[in-house]
């Protein structure tokens, strides 16, 4: 029988224990829920986890299936390359509203990148406020009106952005972005988060 181990020529092995322990505690599963989950024995998946046994490809395979994983990711051998073309649809673009319900941020950036950069799609209503907490030392947020006029404060600081414009500011303290017209706004919102 072949050994999964055995496929990664010329590399530390992989520490499929640790992920196979690590992706069942995720997933609150006993050894037990997995070993009737994947048809594995509970002693053998407890010796697969302290690495004490090397798993066959067959076996990879079987906890792999049980977990909702690719083989590649239970033997850490990296993601699948990412398609050359990928295309969402409108509706499967995640969004969120301020609390006033006049905001709406349609999330375009890979959920991935959240915390270090992030770019939305964001329509504020006559009236609407979209405000926001500091966030880390050294953050800035860059807005580029596509319609209408946005009113943008940074701490003590304030200024209206017409169409076409762009505003870069400081985000390491709080923040709010105003719909002070008559007619929708809509702008792009991006974050860089300094860690």
């Amino acid at each position: 029988m072949v050994n999964a181990l055995q496929l990664v020529k010329g590399k530390q092995p992989p520490r499929v224990g640790e992920t196979l322990q690590a992706r069942r505690q995720t997933l609150g599963m006993s050894l037990e829920d997995l070993a009737r989950k994947s048809g594995v024995s509970k002693s053998m998946l407890s010796q697969i986890e302290r690495n004490l046994a090397n798993p066959t490809v067959a076996l990879v395979w079987r906890l792999a299936n049980a977990l909702g994983v690719s083989m590649s990711e239970l033997l850490e051998l990296g993601q699948p390359e990412a398609p050359l073309l990928e295309v969402l649809p409108a509706h499967a673009t995640p969004s969120m509203r301020s609390p006033d319900g006049k905001c709406e941020l349609r999330i375009l950036g890979p959920l991935e990148t959240a915390g270090q950069f992030e770019w939305y799609e964001l329509t504020v209503q006559p009236g609407g406020v979209l405000e926001s907490q500091p966030h880390e030392p050294g953050s800035r947020e860059h807005l580029t009106v596509l319609a209408g006029t946005l009113e943008v404060q940074a701490g003590a600081a304030s200024t209206r952005v017409k169409h076409g414009e762009t505003v870069r500011y400081a985000v390491d303290t709080a923040h709010a972005i105003r719909n002070p017209g008559k007619a929708n706004a809509s702008a792009v919102l991006v974050v860089i988060h300094n860690p």
